[in-house]
């Protein structure tokens, strides 16, 4: 046989490899794409709104298992933007000496390690868990870890588990969100949530081989009051709820106290709810109970904004604090939004430990 004959029949093998090769290239990928066909047309029923993105893995749940997915008008909804918005501003304040800045929420707590931290230094309480990990395997565990010590801090007061491992671990936005709403207020965090904020998530489930969509609508956070009233029952809450005729008498008896020292600068309060809640009386009271005199610069002696009023609240906590008592249970934004119980709260908290002073 000829070399030409030899490179001839090399060029024909080469190319039905190549032929061959794609072909099977070709069926391979029609396979897949008739797969995610089959999978989208599945789940695309009645119910399933259009614009949702599927992705490969929806269409090889296991029998009985199902998958959670935001829905795209959710995702735009200017209140629950807000709401991310204020989520990640908060973390990214609690972990500014740990430099670490998060921009995304989905891409930057999937893995565990933000939770660790946010976990760490809002409980003050370390945890038992890699530094780093870059393994599937080693995120779950460290997702595991962490979401164990909180549950065991959450459960107790109340709050329902709406997130696990593998819904964290797959950047489920709603899950993440529900965990974040949870752990700020248990923590009592200086932000203010939106409130009443609601979305709409596909929940994709497999029966009998066949899988099976609905739109179901997902309240994330309803009032202020509602949700710290999961684990801040106390007497105050007892006291509105079943004995509303000894508020009268609870009010007079804090108004007497708050008067006897603003009367020395002519002031006088007639209303607990709304004189204290641009945080200016607090802030002059917290003077006269620890006698020192506050410059007018640390605060808006006329504040317009809610914001300025926030301020004043937060730096009325904070002398407070400085003064030896424990740190307010209620949130400068409950006190400037005329949140009564709020309000009693942090006034009690003074007059039990300043009702001897002169």
């Amino acid at each position: 046989m000829s070399a030409s004959s030899v490179k001839g029949k090399k060029d024909d093998q080469s190319f039905l490899g190549r032929l061959g090769g794609s072909l099977v290239r070709r069926k391979k990928a029609k396979e897949v794409s008739d797969l995610q066909q089959e999978g989208k047309n599945a789940i695309n029923a009645p119910m399933l709104p259009s614009g949702t993105d599927i992705h490969p893995e929806d269409t090889l749940l296991e029998e009985n298992a199902e998958r959670i997915m935001l829905d795209p008008t959710s995702r735009d909804n200017p209140k629950f933007k807000d709401l991310l918005k204020v989520l990640i501003d908060w973390i990214n304040s609690e972990l500014e000496e740990d430099r670490i800045i998060v921009k995304d929420l989905e891409e930057d707590c999937y893995d565990g390690q933000v939770l660790q931290k946010l976990f760490e230094k809002l409980s003050g309480k370390k945890l038992n868990v890699a530094e780093v990990t870059q393994s599937e395997i080693g995120q779950k565990q460290k997702l595991q870890t962490v979401l164990e010590a909180v549950n065991l801090l959450l459960r107790p007061h109340g709050w329902s588990v709406e997130w696990s491992v593998d819904s964290i671990h797959s950047k489920n936005l709603v899950a993440i969100v529900y965990l974040l709403v949870a752990l700020a207020m248990h923590f009592q965090a200086a932000i203010r949530l939106p409130e009443h904020v609601s979305v709409k998530v596909v929940v994709v489930k497999k029966r009998e081989g066949v899988l099976q969509s609905a739109l179901v609508h997902k309240e994330v956070t309803s009032t202020t009051e509602m949700m710290m009233g999961r684990f801040e029952r106390d007497a105050f809450d007892t006291l509105l709820d079943h004995a509303p005729d000894k508020l009268n008498v609870v009010k007079t008896s804090l108004i007497t106290f708050v008067n006897k020292h603003l009367n020395k600068l002519n002031l006088e309060v007639t209303e607990l709810e709304s004189q204290f809640a641009d945080g200016v009386y607090l802030i002059l009271l917290m003077g006269l109970l620890e006698d020192y005199f506050v410059p007018l610069y640390n605060f808006f002696l006329t504040p317009e904004s809610f914001d300025q009023k926030v301020h004043n609240v937060a730096f009325a906590f904070e002398l407070m604090q400085d003064g030896g008592l424990k740190k307010p249970k209620a949130r400068p934004e409950d006190v400037v939004n005329l949140n009564l119980k709020s309000t009693l709260r942090v006034l009690y908290n003074l007059f039990t430990n300043y009702k001897n002073s002169d």
